[in-house]
């Protein structure tokens, strides 16, 4: 047995396919298949079920998968370590934004981060909160920005900033044209249009609809922010949108309104996550310092 194996193991679980684990690892796959074979010999146990169409881990194959992302990740702080302690600026770092903050942020943030740690590598994922969670949970992400709160794990976090919603209606709308700020309760009755389940949006702007008494469309649900936005467009219905998402580089729509909440406005709060145990513990606070450098006053919305 050698990590070099339980890194084909890992493989194979991810991409549920042995010819693209290969293809990841840089190995062939009569390689890969001969090793991990190999392993399950002198295990004693199979690991993977194989079909012609499917490979799935087998009971033994789901608690040995939890061993094997342990020795990975700890395995991989050992470099870690060293690149760190030798220049904590110059390390690669894989970080995981939620859909509906990543398009948004990140031209803020980029060009502070090259500016501030020219020589720092961001691998950046775009997952669902779930996903960034479990990841960072099992080492194959370093950092996760994510919207709180976050119960149930033992991360380090730091907030970022908190993000304000505004209110996207079709132009013309009846909230839009009253010209002043709107209130939760001025939704009351109204249909929203709100992302599918899984997205931490969806649960951000539910709290606010039930405060008010609006109501889902449950027959208008979107997979994208972007999608949503073109639905609001076409008159479809009304949404909430993060101000980040309304502000620029994003271009303005003439066929949408977004209008104002009163005080207090219903917001989100942005923060970042890393393992306590990471080999990078040291350096993500500063880091996080840079993520907070979004511009303080994005003014009214687009």
């Amino acid at each position: 047995m050698n990590l070099r194996d339980l890194e084909y193991v890992a493989a194979v679980a991810d991409h549920r396919h042995f010819g693209r684990a290969a293809e990841a690892c840089g190995v062939s796959q009569p390689t890969l298949s001969a090793q991990i074979r190999k392993l399950e010999d002198d295990l004693g146990v199979e690991l993977f079920e194989r079909t012609p169409r499917n490979i799935t881990l087998t009971a033994a194959g789901e608690r040995v998968l939890e061993r094997i992302r342990v020795v990975i990740n700890e395995a991989n702080g050992i470099a870690d370590i060293a690149a760190e302690m030798a220049d904590p600026e110059s390390a690669t770092l894989r970080v995981g934004l939620f859909p509906t903050l990543a398009p948004y942020l990140l031209p803020h943030v980029v060009p502070e981060v090259r500016s501030t740690f020219p020589d720092l590598e961001l691998r950046l994922v775009e997952a669902k909160t779930d996903d960034i969670v479990d990841q960072l949970r099992s080492g194959r992400l370093d950092v996760g920005v994510l919207a709180l709160p976050i119960t149930g794990e033992d991360f380090a976090s730091t907030e970022l900033f908190t993000e304000e919603f505004v209110l996207a209606t079709p132009a013309g709308h009846r909230l839009a044209t009253s010209g002043t700020p709107v209130t939760p309760h001025d939704l009351a009755d109204e249909q929203v249009m709100l992302l599918e389940d899984g997205h931490c949006l969806r649960d951000q702007s539910l709290a606010v609809c039930s405060l008010a008494g609006a109501v889902e469309d449950t027959e208008l649900r979107s997979t994208s922010l972007e999608t949503m936005r073109q639905m609001v467009a076409a008159g479809v219905g009304i949404t909430l949108l993060p101000r980040l998402a309304v502000s620029p580089p994003i271009a303005p729509s003439p066929m949408i309104s977004m209008v104002e909440f009163a005080e207090p406005r219903p917001s989100r709060t942005i923060a970042m996550f890393w393992r306590s145990t990471s080999a990078h513990r040291a350096f993500l606070p500063r880091l996080a310092e840079v993520f907070a450098r979004i511009p303080s006053d994005l003014g009214p919305p687009r």
